[in-house]
């Protein structure tokens, strides 16, 4: 058998086969599809009446910036980790482990990198839809301040795409549903400690160190600039971070399942 090659295992457009599968299993369950979006909403909601009115104006890069507006960025790259990541994790390992759907995917022209791909896609479309509904919905609630928003958009596909990479590649070493909680374990700090709801000059010196690394504070901090209209050259090391786990993430998944299907 031949050894596969980088493009082979990152797949190839019949990986869009799988993304059709996806959209017609999810018509009749749209529900579930958009059941993720409403946490960050809340919580933009619970910010925009409580805090904001107790905290006032932010000070960043020299601008003064109502909490909410601060926050809002921040929530936005959450929503599209957590779009990206509902798929990429849970679904997938429902598929890979359980209903052995990859086992019928594979008998088809479709190979272990298209499948990789095709799940990464759907992940991607499912966090950028995310964060659409959720800059509206900024909005609506006048936490945009600058056109330079839309951008946004992009940034949360970048950044569903980084997420849902790093969850397949690491779905796949799950041995069973208890494994999740690691998953939850790594997520919910993430949340807490990104630099969603503080700048991250509030932080003790060593610690900001530790959250300027982990992957949820590139999103936050390239979606706060981007909302905000301010631009940086950190901004450009987020990008990059980003885009190195989409990498990684998906050449570590397309070969891990072509481990555990295939052999």
């Amino acid at each position: 058998m031949k050894s596969p090659t980088l493009l082979s295992t990152l797949g190839s457009r019949r990986a869009l086969r799988l993304v059709e599968r996806n959209v017609y299993v999810y018509r009749r369950e749209w529900m579930l599809l958009v059941s993720g979006f409403f946490e960050p909403v809340f919580y933009l909601f619970s910010i925009g009446i409580g805090l904001n009115h107790l905290v006032g104006a932010i000070s960043f890069h020299g601008m003064e910036v109502p909490y909410t507006s601060f926050v809002a960025p921040g929530l936005l790259a959450t929503a599209a980790m957590d779009g990206a990541l509902l798929d990429a994790t849970f679904n997938l390992f429902f598929k890979l482990k359980i209903s052995k759907t990859y086992d019928a995917v594979l008998a088809t022209p479709l190979g272990p990198g298209d499948v990789a791909l095709g799940e990464l896609v759907w992940s991607v479309l499912r966090g950028g839809l995310y964060a659409t509904i959720f800059l509206f919905v900024m909005f609506c609630f006048g936490t945009v301040t600058s056109l330079w928003a839309l951008l946004c958009i992009p940034a949360a596909i970048v950044m569903g795409a980084a997420f849902g990479a790093a969850g397949m590649a690491a779905t796949t070493f799950m041995r069973s549903w208890q494994d999740f909680d690691l998953v939850s374990l790594a997520i919910m700090p993430m949340f807490l400690f990104s630099a969603t709801f503080y700048p991250l000059s509030v932080y003790p010196p060593w610690l900001q160190h530790v959250v300027a690394c982990t992957p949820l504070y590139q999103g936050v901090a390239l979606s706060r600039g981007l909302a905000l209209g301010i631009f940086s050259w950190p901004m450009v090391v987020n990008l990059c971070y980003l885009l190195a786990m989409v990498i990684g993430g998906l050449a570590v998944a397309s070969s891990r399942m072509r481990k555990l299907v295939l052999s």
